[in-house]
């Protein structure tokens, strides 16, 4: 990519923003890095990878990554065998934390919505056991914890014993009859290493012992008694142990360190890259940006695309599109009205993109994949190279036409400019042409109107321009495409105070024809504005028609959510009574059978009757939702409905159309209506004959709904049984009973099981709560 091109338009800026959302020092470090890929298969696959870190954020809320340190130069040290400092191998043991907290966070994608994030947290190998071990034995960089090892704990145990002994000697020596006359003050100190004494100079015999240092003024001596030194040379020596098992603690944990340096390397590359793709996420949330379409047909759509580096309370959003019917885009306008930042805007949209970032703009904005970008913004003359404005700008633009080809794209400032307008003009124009001629995409800005008109006359080249208000003497900053733009400067000249006369002097020494090019342009900007302004009030009016129909649709599922959720109430509702009128019913006939106050017979046929009557009531509280609402896939033409408003059928007459809605004729009307504001309806059966037999009639008031074998042995209970169900079936009974008793089960097991072989029954079972429970069965025929 052309460095110079990546400079102008400050890409460079975007990265520090990019660096300053990195996490750590190595992140930014990879953030600072960021350069645009060469492939479109690259770009389309960093453009995913900060699609679904912006997922991660968004769904968390935060960053995933915990703080990390760059441990790299130390690997090589600790596989040579080196003992690595206390400081490094905290810094090892953070870097293992933070390898486990990311593949907690993104080793599980339930959804299958971050493949990439999740493939590459599930390369990390935490190393739980290596952490431990060094999180265990360094409480900090200059601290080891007692429990790194026995023989330290051992040895600290004997430090602490010779310390309590030599301050207990020290105090007694120090709190001792005339110790305030000889010492300078009672406290225990140290020097070098080792418990002393101030001892006031003139009674240092007085105390026996080893001088260690003195005060500045000498009147003071720090003496070790004695007494202690026995004990201070036995402390020495405990302490130069501890300090052979610190080393040798820290070199175990080096070389456990070295053996996984390559997994702690590739731990170190990867949370670098996730640091990376996270702050990629961070900036396109803060920007609000999207991610772009791309494609690498040279073409480019900018949807409300703002420039990156202007605050949101002064930028104008940019519509533009470039590569499809032509290739050369001229801008035209006045001073300050936005032209170089409408065309730094492109360019920067286009590095951003190609570097994998989100852009800010709205969804359908497109951008193409080129192999360079070049432009030609600003004044670059020098005086050290003795070039002029004109000078270094054509200096600058012989080297973009020696290496551009149509993979590029191109961005002229003011092209021309800076020289005689006439031959600035053609100079540019032909330019322009050698950018049409090779194909490639090409933006400038310009104040020729000889640009305008080459652009109305070749086809390939389109005119734009930035609008400016000359009532306030201040640009919109908006872009509008297919239409040149007007200088204003007799407008801005007279609204400045330059005198009427001045300006219509000027306006004489144009020639005909720029004048009327100037009006055109003036009036079709005219036009333009006025339609502009037209499609942006019928969008508004279409953006609130869609939102009150919106409203709509969430008012009327509310109201069905509200209906369907009564209706559910009123069906548990009805459960219960049916329920609980069961129960109440059969305890109230089994209690009339047991007082013996009812025939047999009639309670029977009640308890048949009650049955019938609760099972109708269930059946219409049973209903599944499903055949409370018609489905589309279910509608048919011809099919009985009802009307939820009044219940009034009716009959379809149409299949569903787009919007959910059928017609139906109710009666004489025939309307359309959506299928939530109907229900089914019964289906006409087809009438089925029936055979009326009177003698069935007959043997059916003759045949009771239960035989009582109670008493009975076996055979003769079977055959009362066998004979009871040939006049059951006569009768054209469905369901009757078998009264056996409970008893010792002797009659009940046999009865079942020869009724098990009995042709004409299709099933048998055990009475229920108020049909006599176990000691009925209730058989049901063929």
């Amino acid at each position: 990519m052309n460095e110079k091109a990546l400079r102008t338009l400050e890409f460079n800026k975007i990265k520090e923003q990019l660096s300053a959302l990195a996490l750590t020092e190595p992140g930014q470090m990879r953030c600072e890095a960021l350069l645009p890929y060469d492939r479109l298969e690259q770009v389309e696959r960093a453009q995913h990878e900060t699609e679904e870190a912006l997922l991660i954020l968004l769904r968390r809320g935060d960053n995933p990554l915990i703080h990390f340190k760059d441990v790299s130069p130390f690997m090589g040290l600790a596989q040579k065998g080196s003992t690595l400092p206390p400081r490094t191998l905290l810094d090892i043991a953070e870097l293992l934390r933070a390898s486990s907290a990311a593949k907690n966070a993104l080793g599980e994608d339930e959804q299958n919505r971050t493949p990439q994030l999740t493939a590459l947290a599930a390369r990390l190998t935490p190393l739980r056991n290596l952490e431990r071990a060094i999180s265990d034995a360094l409480i900090s960089e200059e601290e080891v914890a007692d429990n790194a090892s026995s023989a330290l704990s051992d040895i600290r145990r004997h430090m602490r014993l010779c310390n309590d002994r030599i301050r207990d000697k020290l105090q007694s020596i120090a709190h001792g009859a005339n110790s305030s006359k000889y010492l300078q003050d009672s406290l225990i100190t140290m020097r070098n290493g080792r418990y002393v004494l101030p001892v006031r100079q003139e009674y240092r015999s007085q105390v026996p012992g080893l001088v260690h240092d003195q005060s500045s003024s000498g009147a003071t001596l720090f003496v070790e008694p004695m007494a202690v030194v026995e004990a201070g040379n036995e402390l020495k020596e405990w302490q130069a142990k501890e300090r052979i098992e610190i080393e040798r603690i820290l070199a175990e944990l080096s070389a456990k360190v070295g053996a996984e340096a390559d997994t702690i390397s590739e731990n170190l590359d990867i949370l670098i890259e996730l640091d990376f793709r996270f702050a990629k996420a961070a900036l396109a949330r803060q920007m609000r940006a999207i991610r772009p379409v791309m494609n690498d047909r040279g073409y480019i759509k900018l949807v409300k695309v703002r420039h990156p580096l202007i605050p949101d309370d002064q930028v104008v959003p940019c519509d533009l599109w470039l590569g499809d019917t032509f290739t050369t885009l001229i801008i035209t306008g006045p001073n300050t009205g936005g032209k170089t930042v409408t065309l730094k805007t492109v360019g920067l949209i286009t590095l951003m993109a190609l570097s994998g970032l989100h852009v800010p703009g709205q969804l359908g904005t497109t951008l193409a994949m080129f192999q360079n970008v070049y432009a030609d913004i600003g004044d670059e003359q020098s005086i050290e190279q003795s070039l002029s404005t004109f000078s270094s700008h054509m200096k600058n633009i012989v080297s973009i036409l020696e290496e551009a080809d149509n993979t590029d794209l191109v961005l002229f400032d003011e092209l021309g400019a800076g020289t005689d307008p006439t031959e600035g003009a053609a100079l540019a124009q032909a330019i322009l042409q050698r950018m049409l001629k090779m194909g490639i995409r090409s933006v400038a800005t310009t104040h020729y109107s000889e640009l305008k008109a080459f652009a109305l006359a070749t086809p390939g080249v389109e005119n734009a321009s930035v609008e400016f208000d000359v009532s306030t003497l201040s640009p919109t900053y908006r872009l509008s495409i297919g239409v040149p733009g007007k200088s204003n400067a007799f407008e801005i000249s007279r609204r400045l105070g330059l005198s009427d006369r001045l300006i219509e002097e000027a306006q004489r020494l144009l020639t005909r024809e720029n004048l009327l090019f100037e009006d055109v342009i003036a009036s079709a900007q005219t036009q333009r504005q006025a339609a502009e302004k037209d499609r942006e009030e019928a969008e508004q009016l279409k953006n609130e028609s869609l939102r009150l129909k919106r409203e709509a649709e969430e008012l009327r599922a509310e109201m069905a959510a509200l209906r369907e959720g009564a209706r559910v109430k009123a069906r548990e509702e009805g459960r219960r009574i049916v329920e609980k009128a069961k129960r109440e019913s059969a305890e109230v006939l089994n209690e009339l059978k047991s007082l013996k106050l009812a025939d047999p017979n009639q309670v029977n046929q009640l308890r048949k009757r009650l049955r019938d009557l609760t099972d109708e009531m269930s059946s219409g509280l049973n209903l599944d939702e499903e055949n409370d609402e018609i489905r589309p896939e279910n509608v048919k033409i011809g099919m009985h409905v009802q009307l939820l408003v009044n219940n009034a059928p009716a009959t379809v007459l149409s299949l569903p159309d787009a919007k959910g809605e059928v017609q139906v004729q109710a009666g004489a009307m025939k309307m359309r209506l959506p299928l939530d504001q109907l229900k089914p309806a019964d289906q006409p059966k087809a009438k089925k004959q029936t055979v009326v037999r009177s003698a069935t009639k007959a043997a059916e008031r003759s045949v009771k709904m239960e035989c009582d074998v109670r008493g009975m042995a076996l055979d003769e209970a079977m055959a009362a049984v066998d004979n009871y169900l040939d006049s059951a079936i006569l009768a054209g009974l469905h369901e009757v009973f078998i009264i056996h008793g409970k008893g010792t089960g002797v009659l009940r097991t046999g009865l079942r099981t020869h009724l098990n072989k009995h042709p004409h029954i299709a099933s048998q079972r055990a009475g229920k709560y108020g049909e006599g429970e176990g000691g009925v069965t209730v058989v049901t025929l063929k």
